[in-house]
This record gives C-alpha cells, structure tokens and sequence, in this order.
C-alpha cells in the first residue's frame, strides 16, 4: 500500500522531525524542499547559488523553481512506493502544480497533516533552533517575515485540502513520541497502515 502525505505547519512546529518519523513509519519518503535546497547551497551547485541569496533574505525560492525540483524529486525510483512532503506546496499555485502532476500519474494525496502550534511555541523554538545550530537565516527578522508569510500564503491551502476532506489536524504541543502517536493514530483512522 502507497501513502501519499503533506505535512504542513509554522516554521518551528516540528515539521521536519515528525515528517521523518512518519515516513519511516508508513514506509515512504520523506520529501523536504528545505533539505533539497540546504543540500544544493552546502554543495554550491548552481541551483544552491541562485537559491543562497533568496532563503538568507527571508524570501521564498519562486514557485516554478520549487515545483520542478519537487516534480524531480518525486519521480525517483524511491518515491514510487509514496511519499511525504514537508514545505511543499506552501502556496495554492503550488497545490495546483502538485494537483496537475500527480493527475497526470492517476495519484492524488492520502492525507495532509496540520501541526497547530501558537505563534509564540514557532518562534520559541526556532530561536533554540538557531542557537544550537548557528543558523544565521534564523534572525529575528527572519522568523517574523517566514511566520508572517505561511499565515498570508500556506495556511489557505489548508482550506483547499480541508474542502477536499484531506487535513488531519494535530495539536502540535506535547513530547515527540505524543505527537507522532496523534499522527500515526489520525492516519490509521484514514485507512493507512503503518509499515514499521
């Protein structure tokens, strides 16, 4: 059995850790834009260079480059089986570059999970973040401009996915193991099966 996911949340409600957990759970891969993005910056590839100047302004990478790096991605031999994505789409012109890629392979998603976290916990915890990690595009600035964006621009693709009866809501507060537990429990109840 494939699963196709979407985990979407603020920057700082855990998307990145739950999403790995959940794809090794269910068996798929996870799929993060950030983590392709970092990979070509650290690699300094010409996509890492374009996308460098972008991502340290607080801005988003365009929507036509993500879509054809997240298009790519998923059609690697690894994402057959399914997938989940993290950070993508994160606007509704990218649900509609996903809606018409994955209509053309005859898939659509399985379920889209929402982590609800407060503004306060997003910004609480991505100022840890860039402590311990010396992230220099976690600024202040930065975190308010990116939490300010996905209220402006992701959170609608919520109403979208929610008319399609896809979005589990998950109280994103809680230790690791509970919130993945919420996850994994709302998936089942969608007709998902665990393969870990």
């Amino acid at each position: 059995m494939t699963a196709r996911l979407l985990i979407v949340g603020p920057q700082g409600s855990g998307k990145g850790t739950q999403g790995a957990r959940i794809a090794e759970t269910f068996g798929v891969v996870a799929v993060s834009t950030g983590d392709v993005f970092r990979a070509a910056i650290a690699a300094g590839t010409e996509l890492g260079t374009r996308v460098r100047s972008i991502i340290e302004a607080g801005d988003l990478v365009p929507d036509e480059l993500t879509s054809a790096v997240v298009r790519e991605r998923l059609s690697e031999d690894d994402a057959a089986g399914g997938f989940l994505l993290d950070g993508y789409p994160r606007n509704i012109g990218q649900v509609n570059d996903l809606d018409e890629f994955l209509s053309s392979r005859d898939e659509g998603l399985d379920a889209v999970i929402e982590l609800d976290v407060p503004r306060a916990e997003s910004i609480s915890r991505l100022q840890l973040r860039a402590a311990k990690q010396g992230r220099t595009d976690d600024t202040e600035e930065v975190i308010a401009k990116r939490l300010e964006i996905y209220e402006t621009e992701t959170a609608p693709i919520l109403t979208v996915y929610g008319d399609r009866g896809l979005v589990s809501r998950i109280d994103g507060l809680g230790t690791l193991d509970e919130i993945t537990e919420r996850i994994v429990t709302a998936l089942i109840a969608r007709g998902l099966t665990p393969q870990s």
